[in-house]
């Protein structure tokens, strides 16, 4: 089953007696979980119908007997194995009659992160419709996914804002609807959440500050780039995230420059990178102040910036060593 399928079935209340959904996409999978539970199980008879497992601490019995327990002053029962993928092999094939004939009163839903598609458990799992994966969304896949959200929302998205959005937030759909929902509040009677909503919103956050730092060095701007620094590193935590938006910068700026190395009219680069127009004559004009070999020392500097955070380094003074290499090397 696919993931809109799911979706679909649950908004019509056509719920399957059993699903195993897992995948990359933790977001979704537990908001696919979340809607399916709050579907089935009503708030005043949660203790009665609703029970919780673990993956490595249960077994196949326990699944069993709670499946095949009636619900209580309702149609169904919801059974939610957590960490699904940590129930041993031999656990699994217990399981295995319960996949050909499932108890029509109970929602049993299994939730992973992965699974090994070589068990026996899961060969036959495939032969039914009740495996949904959530496939990690690819960047190109962000913008239609920020426009669902928003109107959801009951909102209209501008493509720019749309594009600022994923610039300022990244990939985390976690984040990304965070911020939609604020938006939509912030955007109040209006229908359209403009592009000039998404700099509001974002003015005086960390991810202002990355997306302000990443301009300054596309555009070699070493006063700028210090100042934004010195922003930054007042708070810790500020640093993991810039690592992203800078490595994500970066890319697009690569990218613009071998197009630009090939002659690549304007007009087909956007519609190659799939770079909104509105930014796109900008990062033109960086991608045109760097050669091939200097994003290749960038890149191993953020890549040495990224380890030496995740190992308790000084990402300061990284982060600065970065800065030098970006600004001061422009005329060498």
């Amino acid at each position: 089953m696919r993931p809109e399928e799911l979706e679909r079935s649950i908004t019509k209340g056509e719920i399957a007696p059993l699903y195993f959904i897992y995948g990359e996409e933790e977001f979704l999978a537990d908001r696919a979980v979340a809607r399916l539970v709050e579907k089935l199980v009503a708030p005043d008879f949660k203790d009665f119908n609703f029970t919780i497992l673990y993956g490595k601490e249960c077994k196949a019995e326990q699944i069993l007997d709670n499946a095949m327990t009636l619900p209580m002053f309702a149609e169904r029962r919801v059974i939610l194995v957590k960490r699904a993928e940590e129930l041993q092999a031999e656990q699994l094939e217990q399981l295995i009659p319960y996949l050909k004939s499932p108890s029509p009163d109970t929602c049993l839903v299994f939730h992973g992160s992965k699974i090994d598609q070589r068990r026996k458990f899961f060969l036959e799992l495939k032969k039914t419709d009740y495996l949904v994966e959530y496939k990690k969304l690819k960047e190109e896949q962000l913008p239609r996914f920020i426009q669902t959200e928003a109107e959801v929302a009951g909102k209209r998205i501008e493509a720019a804002a749309t594009d600022m959005l994923v610039y300022y937030t990244g990939n985390s759909l976690r984040e990304l609807v965070s911020q939609i929902e604020k938006l939509a509040v912030y955007s109040g009677k209006r229908g359209v959440i403009t592009i000039d909503d998404v700099r509001s919103m974002a003015s005086d956050t960390k991810i202002d500050t990355a997306f302000e730092l990443a301009d300054a060095l596309g555009n070699r701007n070493l006063d700028r780039a210090v100042r934004q620094m010195q922003t930054i590193v007042r708070d810790a935590d500020a640093l993991f995230p810039l690592v992203g938006a800078l490595a994500r910068h970066f890319r697009q700026l690569t990218m613009l420059k071998e197009l630009l190395d090939d002659k690549v009219p304007q007009d087909e680069i956007s519609k190659r990178l799939k770079i909104n127009p509105y930014f796109l004559k900008g990062m033109l004009q960086q991608a045109k102040q760097f050669r091939m070999v200097e994003f290749r020392k960038i890149f191993t500097l953020l890549h040495e910036l990224d380890v030496g955070l995740k190992s308790g380094g000084r990402g300061e003074t990284l982060l600065e060593m970065l800065i030098y290499e970006v600004c001061l090397k422009k005329d060498s």
